[in-house]
């Protein structure tokens, strides 16, 4: 064999070694991934009962019933739609009526979305120190009092963002 087929034959077990590694690799997230879904994406697309997502949006006033033990059924929406969802577990501290929450699980064939994971989601009025540097350098921020990035911030109105306490 000569000297340019050896390394041509290296090159092709190589790539051919890299490409199973690929495969393995994905083959073995597929059963970890989840995507993201709003209520609204839920009912416009119908997503099949079974299939693991998450759930996000607001948990509408009113709709929360706690029921025997840790059980807990309340409604998530977005302003378009809404599911119900169930839970067996503790809810986080920031789980409120009209707050922001991530709900991970899946439908069952009632359409009722039944969650093993509840995450309840920061106030939207928080602004990352990074977020608010990068404003500030677009000339976007107005601080507001003692404010200071890090701290909760609030849009105004598009493009104007002011500190709060």
């Amino acid at each position: 064999m000569t000297r340019r087929k050896r390394r041509l034959a290296v090159i092709g077990v190589a790539g051919a070694i890299l490409a199973a590694a690929l495969g393995l690799a994905l083959s073995a997230m597929r059963d970890t991934i989840v995507f993201f879904r709003s209520p609204g994406e839920v009912a416009a697309k119908g997503v099949s009962p079974g299939t693991r997502f998450r759930l996000g949006g607001l948990v509408e006033t009113g709709s929360v019933a706690r029921g025997p033990g840790e059980t807990v059924a309340f409604k998530v929406g977005d302003g378009t739609a809404s599911v119900p969802v169930t839970y067996r577990g503790l809810l986080p501290d920031l789980f409120r009526e009209g707050q922001g929450v991530v709900a991970e699980g899946a439908l069952s064939p009632a359409g009722l979305f039944v969650a093993d994971t509840i995450l309840a989601r920061h106030d939207e009025r928080y602004m990352p120190r990074e977020v608010a540097d990068a404003l500030k350098a677009q000339g976007r921020w107005q601080e507001g009092g003692a404010g200071k990035a890090g701290t909760p911030g609030q849009v105004t109105a598009p493009g104007q963002v002011t500190s709060q306490r």
